[in-house]
């Protein structure tokens, strides 16, 4: 069937012609090399190794040096290609949710002590307790989740976090940001249900949700097995004397003897978990001390109360001993229907993990050994875009399958097989780089010479430290 057919693929193929063209415009430097990257990144047989590889596809009509060169020293309007993002339809769930994920992503440079501005990234072994700390460049990613099971995600905005950054304020920024654009493009009006915004445990979801407690948003979070939250307060006895409590009594998440009556308990059949079991309990909130991020805050510390939610599953996949998840939401007041709805829209958050695997595995987004990181920005842009334009080419995509791949359903095709057949869609569809100009390498360096000029090494972590330490600054303000 012809692409030109069906009203609907006519449609598609719109859409996604008028995202390329968009993207063009976005390019103001080195746009050509910039643009044939991203197709040459599309229609590339295979995985990605390395970038040189990318200029022998018939896409990429220029030389290895244009391309270097491109990300090197081109441009990319990071705001504008964020606003192109956002326009896109957009995934929401059955009753017209938007649920966000937020995650990041290392890119891995241990090997590089030239490139400026890494981190230490947390990096999970194959063993148990293998967890290792390795240089890199870690990214922030925000992308809408689709209902259902399915490796497709719609990624919105990433952010690369440097050493001066606090992680809690760089994604809380991040967040409002994201937010606002899409409030702007008109994909959330007065009256809609909350954004839900899901997260796994490395983030302080307490802290968010004050700091975006001005947003029609509701944070969803993983929180650690061993922690210990407080009940509300409970009410003042007629003739109690002394300073009122702030805090009601200890709520162990490892000591069920702390926990009182929970308010819903929902029992639901799934086909990958067995029977799942969520407890949840209502106005739970930390108790916050002036240490760690807290410590600049004036006056007294907030009661950020929350629903605290207890998952237990009756399996997981390769038969391993499940062991109950602990999720805290900002909503309070929640009903049953509204816990069912809050973890199984955390079950969603892996879907981003897919994501991830696709660009490092398929699109080769940490194989280029790049030094600068503004280059970095730039490719993993590209990389976005890239996997921007698979999403739109979906309904268009013919499964090309391997012989002993299983047939897809319509509509079920994973990003790798859209990426299979993508240089047949690309044909159809908007092609704003202008030819190659005729050119000759250049003569490069004179045999025999030296470089006089090595590049400066740079060192690893967290650069920016606070003027004064804890204790003097009790010992200041005491």
């Amino acid at each position: 069937m012809s692409l030109l057919d069906d009203p609907a693929r006519v449609e598609s193929l719109t859409v996604l012609s008028r995202f390329r063209t968009d993207l063009y415009d976005c390019l103001t430097a080195r746009a050509d090399a910039l643009f044939e990257l991203t197709d040459a990144l599309l229609c590339a047989d295979g995985a990605v190794r390395s970038l040189v590889d990318l200029t022998l596809t018939p896409e990429h009509r220029r030389g290895h040096g244009a391309l270097y060169d491109g990300l090197n020293h081109g441009r990319i309007e990071e705001n504008r290609l964020r606003a192109v993002l956002t326009d896109l339809p957009l995934p929401k769930t059955v009753d017209g949710r938007i649920v966000l994920v937020v995650d990041v992503s290392p890119w891995l440079r241990s090997d590089a002590p030239t490139s400026a501005e890494r981190l230490f990234c947390h990096v999970y072994g194959r063993g148990k307790n293998q967890a290792q700390l390795i240089p890199g460049w870690p990214y922030s990613f925000v992308a809408a989740l689709e209902p259902g099971r399915t490796s497709w995600t719609a990624v919105l905005d990433a952010v690369r976090l440097g050493p001066a950054d606090d992680a809690t304020a760089v994604t809380a920024d991040q967040l409002r940001a994201v937010v606002g654009r899409l409030i702007e493009a008109g994909h959330w009006h007065d009256g809609d249900p909350d954004i839900l915004i899901v997260m796994d445990a490395g983030y302080d979801v307490t802290r968010l949700a004050f700091v975006l407690a001005d947003l029609t948003v509701e944070l969803l979070g993983r929180i650690r097995s061993d922690r210990v939250l407080r009940l509300p307060k409970p009410p003042r006895q007629p003739g109690a004397t002394g300073r009122p409590p702030k805090h009601g009594p200890e709520f162990a998440l490892d000591k069920p003897a702390t926990w009182p009556d929970p308010k819903h308990v929902t029992t639901t059949s799934t086909t990958r978990y067995g029977t799942a079991v969520a407890t949840s309990w209502d106005r739970l909130h930390p108790r916050l001390t002036h240490r760690t991020c807290w410590i600049d805050h004036e006056g007294d510390l907030p009661i950020i109360e929350g629903t605290l939610i207890r998952l237990q599953v009756e399996h997981l996949p390769g038969d391993r001993d499940p062991k109950p998840v602990w999720l805290w939401s900002s909503a309070t007041g929640a009903t049953a229907a509204h816990v069912d709805r809050s973890w199984q829209a955390f079950l969603r958050r892996f879907d981003i993990e897919h994501t991830f695997r696709l660009f490092k595995q398929t699109m080769g987004w940490t194989a280029p050994k790049i030094r600068d990181p503004a280059a970095a920005d730039r490719w993993t842009w590209l990389v976005i875009a890239a996997y921007t334009q698979l999403r739109l080419a979906r309904p268009l995509a013919v499964d090309l399958r391997r012989p002993w791949e299983k047939p897809a359903a319509p509509g079920r095709l994973t990003p790798a097989r859209v990426r299979r057949g993508f240089r047949n869609i690309r044909a159809n569809t908007a092609l704003p780089a202008s030819a190659p100009k005729p050119g000759k390498p250049g003569p490069g360096r004179p045999p025999g010479s030296k470089n006089r000029r090595p590049a400066p090494h740079h060192d690893v972590g967290k650069t920016i430290k606070r003027d004064l330490t804890m204790t003097a600054r009790q010992q200041r303000t005491g």
